[in-house]
C-alpha cells in the first residue's frame, strides 16, 4: 500500500499500447483491523488487507475496462495487469462507439497523504471493555489506512492515502431499547471515547423511565447531527445531479422551478477539501475543492459527471457516475449545542432515524422511523423515552419554513458501509430544531 509500489505499476502499465490511444489505472487498497463486540466482550477480531486495480484502455469513442484483484507485490502484479491489458485490447475492437464517453483533456496531478494516530487492536479492546464494563455493549470497530490512486499514459498521477477509524456501538437495555453511539476520526483519544461512553450510559439510564406514547401529529423536534446526516444522505440520492435536474426527476425539482426554497440560513456544499474522500474519481477527473449546491436557501449548483457533461455540453466537476456527493457539508447556525434542550422547550428529541426513503420524490418528501434513544422533552428536560414512530415530512418544509435553528457545532458522520471495502465518504452537519415535524404512526 505504499506509493512506490503504485508508481511501479503505473510506469509499467500506463503506456500507450498498439491499438489504443490511452491507458489508465485506478488503484484501491486498504489494511483494516475489524473488531466485533457483544456483551462488552470481543466476539471477533480479524484483519483484512486487499488491493484492487481497475485498468482501462481507450481509442476514439471506445473504452474497455476491467477490475482485478492484485497482491501488493509489484512483480507478479505487473505481469498480471499487462496480461489483462492485452485482453482489453482484444475486446476494444468489439466495443461499440460511445457517444457520451469523455475523458480528461488536461493533466492534473495531486497528492494527499493524511497520517493519523490510530490505536492498536489491543488498545481499542482494552478501552472498549473498560468503558463499557457492566453493560450489554454490541458494536464494531474498523480502522487502518485506505488508499485511492490514479495514473494514466499522459503522465497524470493522483494519490490519496488516509489513516482513519470508525467505531459504532449500541448499549442495549431490553426489548427494542438501546442507545446508539459512534466515534470516528483520524486520531484516537481515549478520553474522547470515554466521554462518549459516559453520555451513552446516561441516556441508557433514561430509557428505564416510563415510556411516553405519542399520538400521530406535528411536533417541535430536535434532530441530532446524526439524524440530520441521515436526511441529507437521502437527499443526496437524486437531489444534486445535473442529469436528474435536466430530466426533471431531481428531488429538488421544485427549487429548480422556483416553486420552493429552503430557509435562508441553509447552505450545502460538496466540500471535497474538507472531507475524507479523494479529490479525484476513477477516470482521472480532479474535483474542485468545493462545489456550492445550495446557498441562501436557493439552488447554487449541481454535481456533473463526465457522461452528463458530454451529453449536455457542459463542464464536468469530478462527480462520480451517480452524481451524488462524497463530502456533503451543511453550514452551521448559531445555537450552542449546550442550549439545545432549552431552545427546544417542549417537543421530541430525535437521536437517530433509520429505514429512510422517499414517499414522494417530486415533493422531496421523506419517510422513515425514529430509532435508538428518542425522548419526550418538557420545559427543556428529557422526561421520558418515546416509542418507535414513523415520520413522513418534506425536506423542503423541514428545512424551509419549518427550520427554527441550526447548532453552532457540526459533526462529521462518515459513511459506515464496509461491503466489499471501506467507503471514503461522509456528511458533516449541525443538529437542527424544526417546527411541525410530522409523526404519522
Amino acid at each position: 500500500m505504499n506509493r512506490e509500489y503504485f508508481e511501479h505499476l503505473a510506469e509499467a502499465v500506463c503506456t500507450v499500447p498498439p491499438g489504443a490511444q490511452r491507458a489508465s489505472l485506478h488503484y484501491a487498497a486498504e489494511s483494516t483491523d475489524f473488531i466485533r463486540f457483544n456483551q462488552a466482550r470481543v466476539r471477533q477480531a480479524t484483519h483484512v488487507e486487499q488491493h484492487g486495480a481497475t485498468l482501462s484502455v481507450a481509442a476514439g469513442r471506445r473504452q474497455a475496462t476491467s477490475t482485478v484483484t492484485v497482491t501488493g507485490h509489484a512483480g507478479n502484479d505487473i505481469a498480471a495487469l499487462l496480461a489483462e491489458r492485452e485482453r482489453l485490447l482484444a475486446d476494444l475492437a468489439l466495443v461499440p462507439d460511445d457517444d457520451h464517453l469523455l475523458l480528461p483533456d488536461t493533466v492534473e496531478s495531486t497528492s494527499h497523504d493524511a497520517t493519523g494516530k490510530l490505536a492498536s487492536s489491543r488498545e481499542v479492546i482494552e478501552a472498549a471493555t473498560r468503558e463499557a464494563a457492566g453493560t450489554d455493549m454490541v458494536g464494531c470497530y474498523w480502522g487502518g489506512p485506505v488508499v485511492r490512486a490514479f495514473a494514466d499514459s499522459r503522465g497524470q498521477r493522483n494519490w490519496h492515502r488516509i489513516e482513519s477509524f470508525q467505531f459504532e456501538w449500541c448499549l442495549y437495555r431490553e426489548a427494542d431499547q438501546a442507545v446508539k453511539s459512534s466515534y470516528a476520526g483520524t486520531h484516537w483519544d481515549d478520553s474522547v471515547f470515554a466521554s462518549k461512553m459516559i453520555a451513552a450510559r446516561e441516556q441508557l439510564g433514561l430509557l428505564a423511565l416510563p415510556r411516553r406514547e405519542l399520538p400521530p401529529g406535528s411536533y417541535r423536534a430536535y434532530l441530532s447531527p446524526v439524524a440530520v446526516a441521515d436526511l441529507l444522505a437521502t437527499l443526496a440520492w437524486g437531489g444534486f445531479g445535473l442529469k436528474d435536474t435536466k430530466t426533471g426527476v431531481s428531488t429538488l425539482v421544485r427549487m429548480h422551478r422556483g416553486e420552493a426554497r429552503l430557509h435562508p440560513s441553509v447552505a450545502l456544499t460538496e466540500a471535497v477539501a474538507e472531507g475524507i474522500a479523494p479529490g479525484f474519481q476513477v477516470d482521472g477527473f480532479v474535483k474542485p475543492d468545493a462545489v456550492p449546491l445550495v446557498a441562501g436557501g436557493r439552488v447554487a449548483g449541481n454535481l456533473v459527471c463526465a457522461r452528463t457533461a458530454k451529453e449536455y455540453g457542459v463542464q464536468a466537476n469530478g462527480a462520480q457516475a451517480l452524481e451524488a456527493p462524497d463530502s456533503l457539508a451543511m453550514d452551521t447556525g448559531t445555537l450552542a449545542s449546550a442550549d439545545v434542550l432549552r431552545a427546544l422547550g417542549t417537543g421530541v428529541f430525535i437521536s437517530n432515524l433509520h429505514y429512510l426513503n422517499y414517499s414522494d420524490r417530486q415533493a422531496c418528501r421523506m419517510t422513515g422511523m425514529t430509532r435508538f434513544a428518542c425522548f419526550w422533552v418538557e420545559a427543556g428536560r428529557l422526561v421520558a423515552p418515546i416509542g418507535v414512530m414513523r415520520f413522513d415530512d418534506s425536506f423542503l418544509r423541514m428545512f424551509g419554513e419549518g427550520l427554527v435553528a441550526l447548532t453552532s457545532e457540526a459533526e462529521a458522520v462518515p459513511d459506515n458501509r464496509t461491503y466489499g471495502s471501506r467507503y471514503l465518504a461522509g456528511v458533516t452537519c449541525p443538529g437542527a430544531i424544526v417546527e411541525g415535524f410530522r409523526l404519522t404512526l
